[in-house]
C-alpha cells in the first residue's frame, strides 16, 4: 500500500468530524463529488470501511475512529514541521519560550541572564499563553521551549524537572481566611473555584479564566479563589493576598521541549534552566525534584 496523502486525510478528518458530506465539502472548499470518490478510494486502498453511510446519517467505523485520532496528530504534526521549517530558516533566528504569567518560579530573569553566557546562546522571544496552553504551542511548532507545572500531556515533548513547591491559596484580602497563617483543603470546602479555560475535563462551577491577570482580577473582586504554586506570591497585588496551604500536594515546574531536537540553541537553555533551578534548590526556595 502506498503511503497516505496528507490531501486524502485532510479529506478524511473534515468528513469524520462534520458526519456529513455536504458540511466537510463547504469546509474545505470543494464539492462534493471529490470529495465522496477520495473518501471511498481511501477506503479501497486500506482495506477497511471507515464509514457507515446512510441516507440519514454517517457515521465513524472502529477503523474510521483510530484514522480520525491518526489523522488529526499526523496532520498536527505537518504542520508544526512547516512551522519549525520557515522559523529556523529565518535570518534572525530566535528561540521562542512560551510559559503562562506567574508560570516560571519566579526563575525566568534569572534562566536568561545564565542562557546569554552560553557560546550557543540566541535571542529569545517570551510568548505568554494562558493555562495549560504550553504543550499545545510546543507540540504545535509556535514555541521551541516552554515552562509547564503540574502533569501536562507531554506527548510528542521531552522535558526535565526544574523545581518542586508547595502552594498557596490566592485570597481576596478580605476574605474570611485572609488572615489565616496557613490553611488546609478542608477550609476552602464550598469556595468557589475557577474553570481553566484550556482544561475541558475541570468540572469546577466557578468563572472561566484563561490568563493570570484575569484570575487576579477575578479573586480581587471576590469571585473566585485559586490554589497555586508558592511563587505565585512574587506576582500579587495589594488587593489580594496568599496563604500556604499545608496539605496540598506539591506542584512540579518543569522545562519541556519537542523531542529528539538537535537545536544546540535549546540544549544550552536547558541547561542554564536547570543550572538555576539546581541553585535555588540549594538557596531553600522551591527544592529539586
Amino acid at each position: 500500500m502506498d503511503g497516505l496523502e496528507a490531501r486524502e486525510l485532510a479529506y478524511f478528518v473534515a468528513v469524520a468530524e462534520e458526519l456529513n458530506f455536504s458540511r466537510a465539502a463547504q469546509r474545505l472548499g470543494i464539492a462534493q463529488p471529490p470529495l465522496s470518490r477520495t473518501i471511498k478510494q481511501l477506503e479501497r486502498r486500506l482495506g477497511v470501511l471507515l464509514l457507515e453511510r446512510t441516507s440519514r446519517k454517517v457515521t465513524l467505523t472502529a477503523a474510521g475512529q483510530v484514522l480520525l485520532h491518526e489523522g488529526r496528530r499526523a496532520l498536527e504534526g505537518l504542520a508544526a514541521a512547516a512551522r519549525r521549517t520557515q522559523r529556523a530558516g529565518q535570518e534572525d533566528h530566535r528561540l521562542v519560550l512560551v510559559t503562562k504569567a506567574v508560570g516560571d518560579g519566579g526563575m525566568l530573569p534569572e534562566i536568561l541572564a545564565a542562557y546569554e553566557s552560553e557560546p550557543e546562546a540566541i535571542a529569545v522571544d517570551v510568548l505568554f499563553c494562558g493555562f495549560g496552553e504550553q504543550a499545545a504551542l510546543l507540540r504545535g511548532g509556535f514555541a521551541d521551549i516552554g515552562l509547564l507545572h503540574g502533569r501536562p500531556d507531554l506527548t510528542g515533548l521531552d522535558s526535565e524537572d526544574l523545581l518542586v513547591e508547595g502552594q498557596v491559596v490566592v485570597l481576596p484580602a478580605r476574605h474570611r481566611l485572609a488572615g489565616r497563617t496557613a490553611v488546609t483543603l478542608a477550609d476552602l470546602d464550598g469556595e468557589v473555584m475557577p474553570r481553566w479555560a484550556a482544561l475541558l475535563e475541570d468540572d469546577a462551577e466557578g468563572p472561566e479564566v484563561r490568563d493570570a491577570g484575569q484570575l487576579m482580577q477575578l479573586i480581587a473582586m471576590g469571585r473566585t479563589i485559586a490554589i497555586l504554586p508558592e511563587s505565585a506570591r512574587g506576582y500579587v497585588g495589594g488587593d489580594v493576598v496568599c496563604v500556604p496551604v499545608l496539605d496540598a500536594p506539591p506542584t512540579t515546574m518543569m522545562i519541556a521541549w519537542p523531542e529528539q531536537s538537535q537545536s544546540l540553541a535549546l540544549a544550552a537553555f536547558v541547561r542554564a534552566a536547570t543550572s538555576v533551578a539546581a541553585h535555588r534548590g540549594k538557596g531553600g526556595y522551591g527544592r529539586l525534584s
